[in-house]
């Protein structure tokens, strides 16, 4: 089922996608493992529009399908809401306007019961600092797509550091271009390429470890 969930997004199904989305949540699949499928289909996605197989309209109707999919999945999650394993905040930087895949992975962390501050995009240093100051965020998650976002991605770890933060916070960066280099360049804690390893980190964050990656 989770398998022909991916299948449907990648084709850009939006019937198929939500009945099967509908049809998963009531036998008894796990929400996370359904965004998790209909993550994969995206990813899908992705790799057809950079192969010119799909085009921008297609990009677009499948994230309107997503998050379709997600307003079916989050009344689950909030029933089934325990307490929340961290604060996270997190937004694509300064000057990148890119989301799709910054929501998969706010998504993806609420199902996993952290509790996400999305900023959305296009987000200033000062921005990220203030907001992780006003709920007390122990991560921050930057996202950027172009290789023009890396500065915005160090101004903003500085930022922290200006704000005598930088201790008390993690900082992690994502997105297609971002690479060890990348991390070293910026000065954050962890990066990661896709939405399990952000997971994965905040799972080591908030446990008291958090490895670069």
């Amino acid at each position: 089922m989770c398998e022909e969930l991916a299948t449907f997004i990648a084709d850009v199904d939006d019937e198929k996608t939500l009945f099967g989305v509908k049809e998963a949540l009531e036998s008894g699949v796990a929400p996370l493992m359904v965004v998790e499928s209909l993550r994969r289909g995206m990813a899908t996605v992705g790799v057809r529009f950079e192969s010119k197989e799909y085009f921008l309209p297609d990009l677009i109707l499948s994230a309107d399908i997503f998050n379709q999919a997600i307003v079916l999945i989050e009344p689950l999650l909030k029933a089934e809401k325990t307490q929340s394993r961290g604060s996270i905040v997190i937004g694509s930087v300064q000057g990148d306007i890119h989301d799709i895949g910054k929501n998969i992975v706010a998504t993806m962390l609420r199902c996993a019961g952290f509790e996400v501050d999305d900023l959305g995009v296009d987000v200033a240093p000062e921005i990220f600092v203030a907001r992780a100051k006003e709920i007390g965020a122990g991560m921050v998650a930057m996202s950027g797509l172009l290789t023009s976002a890396f500065d915005a991605m160090k101004a903003t770890v500085e930022a922290f550091a200006n704000a005598g933060m930088r201790d008390s916070v993690k900082m992690v960066i994502g997105g297609g271009p971002v690479n060890k280099t990348v991390l070293e360049y910026c000065g954050a804690d962890a990066c990661g390429k896709d939405p399990t390893e952000a997971i994965r980190m905040a799972e080591d964050f908030f446990a008291g470890d958090l490895p670069k990656s």
